[in-house]
């Protein structure tokens, strides 16, 4: 297992994650994502250490808490082998105060999550979304008080904006507060939005990205290719529920590609576009998902061989879309502007 360094931060994390959102499977939408038990998941968790992927990721909202309440039974006698990030923000129950990142909600959250985990610190804790109606620093001096306290290690950001992150950044260098070192994002062939702003943020200021949904909403899975029915399936009766809309013909074009460096290269099509995250700029860790076994063997596959930067570029050109203002414009002022990746 390769590990890298996440972000301006002296902790070193594996390039693969276990994502456990398909774990417990509470409620319509996340039974649509995985209905994994304490069996199983200790089962997948043993996968995961034998192939030195010692990284497991969950949230507070997966299945209202039964995901965090599985990895810590799955985890359970062997914690001291395992890093954990969990996340908080989310409405976890009726009253004004269940949700956001007031100090508030996020001790609380916090408290909640160390319960259901079975542990006494999370290595790494995001805030799962941006809360712009609490103060900045309110909410870093709270994450900066339970970092203090020993119950978390380090601190994130998920789903922010650029200036938010920003701003974030800023506070915790003028008051002396707690930093986020990682930043978890969508990103991925049919989701490069994050190369526009985030991804040269991130490079800039030394925040190391953690990847969601690698493969778009399970589309680049392989299952779906050109001229195929995709009327039935996982997709299709609402698997890749919120995912943003992808045009058919950007995603075939894109699927088209990975079809042909899978055959040539002896792998599946996840595996591919796997390898393609895992090689871009600021992306310190992956998070892979899994519904079974066999799907987490696979995705393991993703790593311990490279693309050719023949066919990395073959997967830029294919995933190519022209980004949104001032994005467009500043390509113009390139000699003083530059990107980190090709547009």
């Amino acid at each position: 297992m390769e590990f890298r360094q996440l972000g301006r931060s002296g902790l070193k994390v594996p390039a693969l994650s276990l994502g456990t959102g398909t774990f417990g499977g509470s409620g319509e939408f996340f039974e649509r994502w995985g209905t994994t038990q304490v069996e199983e998941a200790r089962r997948m968790v043993d996968i995961c250490l034998e192939h030195g992927l010692n990284f497991f990721d969950t949230a507070d909202v997966y299945s209202a808490g039964r995901s965090e309440e599985v990895l810590g039974q799955a985890l359970k006698g062997r914690r001291d082998q395992a890093l954990i990030s969990s996340k908080g923000t989310f409405t976890m129950g009726d009253g004004p105060n269940d949700v956001g990142s007031s100090r508030y909600h996020i001790t609380r959250a916090v408290e909640a999550s160390l319960r259901r985990l079975g542990t006494d610190h999370i290595d790494l804790y995001f805030m799962h979304g941006f809360d712009a109606l609490t103060p900045v620093d309110e909410t870093l001096r709270a994450l900066d008080d339970l970092i203090t306290a020993g119950k978390i290690g380090y601190i994130g950001a998920s789903n922010f904006s650029g200036w938010h992150l920003m701003k974030s950044l800023a506070t915790s260098e003028k008051y002396g507060l707690g930093r986020y070192v990682a930043y978890q994002g969508y990103y991925s062939l049919i989701g490069r939005d994050y190369e526009w702003e985030l991804m040269p943020l991130a490079l800039d200021q030394g925040v190391g990205t953690m990847v969601w949904s690698p493969l778009g909403w399970g589309r680049l899975t392989g299952k779906i290719r050109r001229g195929q029915d995709t009327s039935s399936g996982r997709i299709a009766s609402g698997g890749a529920v919120g995912g943003p809309p992808v045009d058919d013909e950007h995603l075939f074009r894109v699927v088209d590609v990975l079809d042909e460096i899978a055959r040539q290269r002896e792998k599946t099509v996840a595996q591919v576009a796997l390898n393609w995250v895992l090689r871009r700029p600021s992306v310190a860790n992956v998070v892979i998902g899994a519904r079974n076994e066999e799907q987490l063997q696979q995705n393991l596959g993703a790593l311990g061989w490279e693309l050719s930067a023949e066919d990395i570029a073959r997967l830029d050109d294919a995933s190519h879309k022209e980004p949104a203002y001032p994005y467009w414009h500043q390509k113009g002022f390139a000699s003083r502007n530059p990107k980190p990746t090709r547009w």
